[in-house]
């Protein structure tokens, strides 16, 4: 039998000596470094076993690393390419030269409801309606859902799908430049107001200490991002919606970022920026974030719905709560805070018509 020959010390030195590091090759090349397992670390078994070699490789380093499948983790993988190439550049904001950079740790933040008040999806297509991109039949349908919103503190899943179908397909055809435009009027016009100081304050801790911070949210990654920057964020990670010589097409890139979608996108930031998830941070609100809430080292829940409450309760999870209306409802009632509403309504009619009545 002849024995096998040594390892070739520069094939040594090129092979990712881990499993994470193998991912971050991977993910860097977006998975074209399954070529080179296939075409050098395994050449000798054959163009379709070399192939099977590189699909198991990388299959097996996500399920180790992040306890993913494959293609959850390649969805990950184009919405943060497709982040990255919205945005021009990796990051959108450069690090306070001044404070020392805590590699391997993150914040991860949800916008609707954990950032800002409210919906940031209805908030775009408000803005898009006095844009003339649709119909008031369409306008009062957001409205809707924003009012439910806003009274139930949790986010509907077929809600968020549905008002991403629409988004995509009222983009269609749009220029992203016009989008572009249109996401900065509405950002500093109507959600920087909305943001819950508390969650900011937070974030800022996080920057303080030498961390990244992330927004990961459905809305859209061009908005996202244009908020992500206002606020001195170091990046955004949203829905990426196609687009081609920049106009949009009207289809999706990787994962809407919601449930689990989030997750996967996390999973491929943290294997390109090398974060320990041991390490980070994640906000959110809802109970369909418990995929990402899960994953990290420590999670905590900002306005919960009723669900995410009892699942931070059971866990252990820290509970912050910067909600004035809701938490007046759950101390007061709707019935006397309605009846408070109809009385203040009341007493400001009857000054206007005494004002009136007092005008010569």
């Amino acid at each position: 039998m002849t024995p096998a020959s040594p390892p070739d010390p520069a094939l040594s030195s090129t092979l990712p000596s881990t499993a994470m590091e193998f991912l971050t090759v991977w993910t860097a090349s977006r998975g074209n470094v399954r070529d080179f397992v296939e075409n050098i670390a395994a050449p000798p078994l054959g163009e379709q076993p070399q192939r099977e070699a590189g699909e198991a490789a990388a299959a097996a380093a996500v399920e180790e690393v992040f306890g993913l499948d494959l293609d959850s983790y390649t969805a990950g993988v184009d919405t943060v390419h497709g982040a990255r190439a919205a945005a021009g550049a990796p990051r959108l904001t450069a690090p306070d030269p001044d404070i020392p950079v805590d590699d391997g740790a993150a914040a991860f933040f949800d916008v609707d409801n954990t950032l800002i008040q409210g919906s940031s999806l209805v908030q775009l297509g408000m803005g898009m309606a006095r844009k003339k991109f649709f119909t008031p039949t369409d306008v009062a349908t957001m409205t809707w859902k924003q009012a439910k919103y806003r009274l139930t503190g949790s986010e509907n899943a077929a809600d968020v799908e549905g008002g991403r179908r629409q988004a995509l397909e009222f983009i269609r055809g749009r220029s992203v430049a016009e989008l572009v435009e249109l996401g900065r009027d509405i950002v500093d016009s109507r959600m920087i107001t909305k943001v819950y100081s508390g969650t900011r304050e937070l974030a800022q801790m996080h920057l303080d200490a030498g961390q990244q911070v992330w927004l990961v949210t459905a809305t859209p990654v061009h908005l996202a991002q244009i908020l992500a920057e206002r606020l001195g964020f170091t990046g955004a990670l949203g829905t990426v919606p196609e687009q081609v010589d920049g106009v949009f097409t009207g289809r999706l890139v990787g994962d809407i970022l919601h449930g689990p979608g989030k997750a996967h996108a996390v999973a491929a930031l943290s294997a390109l920026e090398g974060f320990d998830l041991s390490r980070c941070t994640a906000y959110s609100d809802s109970a369909n974030d418990l995929p990402l809430l899960s994953m990290v080292g420590t999670a905590v829940a900002i306005n919960p719905d009723r669900r995410l409450r009892g699942e931070a309760m059971n866990r252990g999870w820290i509970i912050r709560d910067y909600r004035s209306v809701r938490r007046a409802v759950k101390t007061y009632g709707v019935p006397a805070l309605a009846a408070a509403g109809v009385t203040l309504a009341s007493m400001r009619v009857t000054r206007a018509g005494e004002r009136l009545r007092r005008r010569p």
